[in-house]
């Protein structure tokens, strides 16, 4: 990220009441507008962490990050440059019953609006142009959502400083950081299984994770290295597994076998090329792709994919 550019974001947040679809927007109090709830990175924070966070603080409904819509572009009064992005966020009735939004000197009211209406009420052009692209989203299959995470383990001590077995291979003080800063990351997009491959290195990886959702690490050797080096790895059935719940689930693996474990997704949801994420290249120690599924095809699809790196 450039450090002379202001980086925010935030989401369109969506429900469906009285078969019609109708989305929140914020009557922001300093700004006397109406706009989507947005706000600005957070050190230590991806983009995605904040979007999840600044939504929850402007209305009070907590939702899950559903698939990335786009990013807008705009000069602040004092010349530099603001990037916003944004992710569509199913609010599901329960969310919005138990909504904590209190008018405060931020955000005056929250209103839910159809479609055609916040396309007339919104201020700024450029939340008119999120919201466009978010209705064609919604129109290609994005109604319903849910991610499958591939995720690699954190930094890990090596291999030639390591004596013993490599599937007791430990995890480095940077890795056990990366490791706590994806719990905060992982849940911001609505993961509930956690799925792990049994080496040391993995299940240290998402143990804050685990902790955080109070849910158990489901370990498998189906997606360890060792069984990959033996070819003895399953990564057809733990895919289609997930495919088949239909909830979010991370699958923390390894280098070597992640191309497959993503090739594998790529293979059984009929994904175009297009939308895919370049397979060959390694994913470095403590990044992760999402990809977002639809729930209501007669066949699982991918709406989008996107991939992060790690802060640390």
């Amino acid at each position: 990220m450039s450090t002379s550019t202001v980086y925010a974001a935030g989401g369109v947040l969506w429900r469906v009441t009285g078969g019609r679809l109708r989305v929140l927007v914020v009557h922001r109090t300093t700004h006397d507008d109406i706009s989507f709830p947005k706000g600005k990175v957070k050190a230590g924070e991806i983009l995605a962490e904040t979007a999840a966070r600044e939504v929850r603080e402007e209305t009070g409904i907590a939702a899950p990050l559903g698939p990335p819509i786009g990013d807008t572009r705009y000069a602040l009064p004092n010349g530099r440059d603001k990037i916003v992005h944004y992710w569509a966020m199913r609010a599901k009735d329960r969310a919005v019953r138990e909504s904590t939004f209190a008018p405060n000197r931020e955000v005056s009211a929250v209103e839910w609006l159809t479609a055609e209406k916040a396309l007339k009420r919104l201020t700024y052009e450029f939340d008119v142009d999120i919201l466009e692209q978010f209705l064609a989203q919604f129109e290609n299959g994005a109604r319903a959502t849910f991610p499958v995470v591939a995720l690699r383990h954190g930094a890990a001590m090596s291999r030639k400083d390591w004596p013993r077995a490599d599937h007791l291979r430990p995890l480095l003080p940077k890795g056990r950081d990366q490791a706590k800063a994806l719990a905060g990351e992982l849940r911001a997009f609505g993961v509930r299984k956690v799925v792990s491959s049994t080496a040391t290195r993995c299940l240290q990886t998402v143990r804050p994770l685990s902790k955080a959702l109070g849910r158990p690490i489901a370990e498998t050797d189906a997606i360890s290295q060792d069984a990959w080096e033996d070819g003895l790895d399953d990564v057809r059935s733990v895919v289609s597994e997930r495919l088949a719940a239909g909830k979010g689930a991370v699958l923390c693996s390894h280098g070597p076998v992640l191309p497959g474990i993503l090739e594998q997704l790529w293979l059984e949801t009929g994904a175009r090329r297009a939308s895919r994420v370049d397979t060959r290249s390694a994913m470095s120690t403590g990044s992760f792709t999402v990809a977002h599924i639809s729930k209501h095809e007669p066949e699982r699809s991918i709406v989008a994919v996107e991939a992060h790196s790690p802060l640390v």
